[in-house]
């Protein structure tokens, strides 16, 4: 129930891509009853192994847009006082959980309504021609298997939201450190390491033991001494002695230099989806599962080299003396690599996919035609939604810096003309790989 009033006490644009969800499970939903009815209608399991095998796309592309929604979605977001109630970060990861699974439970009901619809079993009045080939019309449908079909996107989207929001502890410079163990299994934090014959020397250790513990308590007793400890945060920049508060409040976190992880992984996995590919063509299997497969790799691969290659961008905007545009350009894009990368590869992996099923799909089945065209339409209209989501979750995380900005008097120009640059950056390099994938993986595949 509070869930069902989180839902409807949101804001028009989270309602808006609720109904992009409820939209997307709603075409995956009859994908899969399109599926079973051609299952139905034709013996062969092998091709009916197929189409069903095909609609995990479409599956997948939907789990991923509802993950995106439910990790922008401001009704679930921890704040201030809800623990006070009862809404600590658990309850919140079921509230979106159980959100998530109402909204794609929408699209399932709406999916199985339209298929009956269209089968006749509500009005009387099927459709003819190619589309009894899916539909199964005349035959009786069997709901425990089509019910079990349609609960797929509801369970896959919810767990997949749980999973994604679930509470994680933050890690501090102190449990980040690696543990380090001395001589015999000592443990110790000191990431130093002792000379031979350390420990042969009586007294080091004590020395240094009692060392610790004579700072540790001449330390309150200096600040019980002097000023409190605020009033020397405060005036520790006229007095040339910074305390660490007032060094972390005055110094910004640092821009991470290192790469995000994936990239040569994903490169691997391209290179090997594309000399699956090229080999299908060779054996003359081009239409097989083993096309399927490395079809499957080639997209992975793009997906996993899109935050390292956003990351590229952004260090290239920062190359050779770049000004303040370029820089501030450079440097939210290195920040948001992550968070923007990922759905962009998949966006590049679903545009390459697409343009290679071309010379895949069955032209002699002519009720294949509509679904493959729904097919690539939901998956291309998913994941265009996730990257808008993933560029509306990023500007939600950087709302206190371009706050900041503001304050400082950054124009408001500025800020769009960096944001212009970033994605022009990315378009520059996405753009030309993606029609380079496309195009050497429809070359062996048509071949």
């Amino acid at each position: 129930m509070l869930a069902l009033r989180l839902s409807l006490g949101a804001q028009p644009a989270v309602q808006v891509r609720r109904l992009l969800v409820a939209g997307a499970s709603a075409g995956t939903g009859f994908l899969l009853l399109s599926a079973l009815g051609h299952a139905l209608t034709h013996p062969d399991p092998a091709a009916s192994a197929l189409r069903l095998a095909w609609c995990t796309a479409p599956l997948a592309a939907t789990v991923y847009l509802a993950v995106a929604v439910a990790r922008t979605d401001p009704a679930t977001r921890p704040r201030p006082g809800l623990s006070a109630v009862g809404l600590g970060p658990v309850k919140l990861m079921a509230i979106s959980a159980a959100t998530t699974a109402l909204s794609c439970l929408l699209g399932s009901v709406l999916a199985l309504l339209v298929f009956l619809q269209l089968r006749g079993d509500l009005t009387g009045m099927p459709l003819d021609g190619g589309a009894r080939e899916f539909l199964a019309a005349g035959r009786p449908l069997p709901m425990p298997a089509a019910l079990t079909l349609l609960a797929l996107v509801p369970l896959s989207a919810s767990a997949a939201a749980a999973v994604s929001l679930r509470p994680r502890e933050p890690v501090t410079g102190a449990r980040r450190a690696a543990r380090t163990y001395g001589r015999f299994g000592a443990n110790r934090r000191s990431p130093a390491r002792e000379s031979f014959g350390a420990y042969g020397r009586f007294g080091r250790q004590f020395g240094a033991a009692a060392r610790g513990r004579r700072t540790a308590v001449e330390t309150p007793a200096e600040e019980q001494d002097g000023a409190p400890v605020e009033a020397a945060d405060a005036t520790g920049a006229e007095a040339g002695d910074a305390s660490p508060v007032a060094v972390h409040a005055v110094v910004p976190p640092p821009v991470p230099t290192a790469a995000p992880a994936g990239l040569p992984w994903g490169v691997a996995v391209l290179a090997v989806g594309l000399a699956v590919e090229a080999l299908t063509s060779r054996t003359g299997t081009a239409g097989g599962p083993a096309a399927f497969l490395g079809l499957a790799l080639t997209s992975l691969g793009l997906a996993l080299v899109g935050p390292g290659l956003a990351h590229l961008c952004g260090r290239l905007l920062q190359a050779v003396r770049p000004g303040a545009l370029r820089l501030l350009a450079g440097r939210v894009l290195m920040t948001e690599a992550t968070r923007i990368g990922r759905p962009l590869g998949v966006v590049c992996a679903v545009v390459s996919a697409a343009y290679a099923m071309a010379s895949l799909h069955d032209r002699d089945d002519p009720s294949a035609g509509p679904l493959v065209v729904l097919g690539v339409l939901l998956v291309a209209g998913c994941t265009v939604a996730t990257l808008l989501t993933a560029a509306v979750e990023a500007k939600q995380a950087h709302a206190d810096t371009t706050a900041s900005l503001r304050r400082l008097g950054a124009p408001a120009g500025t800020l769009r003309r960096a944001a212009a640059l970033r994605a022009v950056a990315l378009l520059a390099l996405f753009g030309p790989l993606t029609v380079a994938v496309a195009e050497l993986s429809a070359w062996p595949l048509g071949g």
